[in-house]
């Protein structure tokens, strides 16, 4: 399948593109499509973390729906809990979403966290590639496991961090290294009132500890999904962020960031921490695409065996 085919072949392009990489990741085809599709991205990506119960599902559906509304066409990785006995996703947030299942302009993957304690699976990057190159947004919704959710860093550009009134979380942001994942911070079900105006007031405290070393100050938002207040903040702060990323060129850097943690991952989980340290100078050796060099890296390893 060439980027072309995956790009004007609907959702049925984009599950035959996931289901190969799935069977055969460093398969030829399979290395050729993700090359193409890191060099040429399309999509800006959001990454939506928080605690479990924050409403996530809620305000992945309110963002697609206005998207939609806007002409723009979304892929969605909703990343859920596993099922002990499948180890398959158990499919909680998709069913949750409100969407046209006929809609061709909105593709929604689940997948299962499996023992991965970041939030994401491990398939969530190379399907985040093929979707930025094939569609205008890409929202990443995180299982929701709370501080150690921070993996979303490594596949987003913008990251969005959900809290909701009186839970508690507020107290735990200053200890915590999330204070550092988020370049948007929202507080649901803002109609709450009080307690909602409160949380805010905690979580731009607890942000105000943490620095940004592209000049990027994390606006705050309280978001109602329910009545729709906010979401236009949310919005625009989304187009702000993306809008900074690529005047600074901090956008860029990031992602060849990104590609370079992937690359370290997919190295250690093949060969473990030996053959990571025997292909350090292979990983540090050359820029572009994280999978052609992979394949390269895996192959010379796996002769040495």
């Amino acid at each position: 399948m060439t980027l072309d085919e995956l790009r004007n072949g609907g959702k049925g392009a984009m599950a035959k593109a996931l289901a190969r990489i799935e069977r055969d990741p460093h398969g030829a085809a399979t290395i050729a499509l993700l090359d193409a599709a890191w060099n040429d991205p399309r999509a800006h990506v959001i990454g939506l973390t928080g605690p479990p119960g924050v409403g996530k599902s809620t305000l992945t559906s309110a963002l697609i729906n206005r998207w939609r509304r806007e002409g723009l066409t979304v892929g969605v990785i909703a990343v859920d809990p596993s099922s002990r006995r499948t180890g398959g996703a158990l499919l909680g947030d998709r069913t949750r979403l409100i969407v046209d299942a006929e809609d061709q302009g909105i593709f929604v993957r689940s997948m299962a966290a499996r023992d991965r304690l970041g939030g994401l699976a491990a398939l969530t990057f190379p399907a985040m590639v093929l979707m930025r190159a094939a569609y205008d947004r890409v929202l990443i919704e995180t299982v929701g496991v709370g501080q150690s959710e921070t993996d979303v860093t490594q596949v987003a550009d913008t990251v969005v961090f959900c809290v909701q009134p009186a839970s508690g979380d507020s107290l735990q942001f200053m200890k915590a290294g999330i204070v550092e994942i988020p370049h948007v911070a929202v507080v649901t079900k803002a109609d709450l009132g009080a307690p909602a105006t409160r949380a805010r007031a905690d979580l731009v405290g607890a942000l105000s500890l943490a620095e940004d070393v592209t000049g990027w100050k994390v606006p705050v938002i309280l978001l109602s999904s329910s009545t729709g207040n906010g979401v236009d903040g949310l919005m625009n702060a989304l187009a702000d962020h993306f809008r900074h990323l690529t005047e600074t060129g901090a956008g860029k850097a990031q992602r060849a960031e990104q590609g370079a943690a992937w690359l370290t991952e997919s190295v250690r989980e093949e060969f473990g921490k030996r053959g990571l340290a025997a292909a350090a100078g292979l990983i540090a050796a050359s820029e572009g695409s994280p999978f052609g060099r992979a394949a390269g890296i895996i192959d010379r390893l796996s002769a040495g065996r």
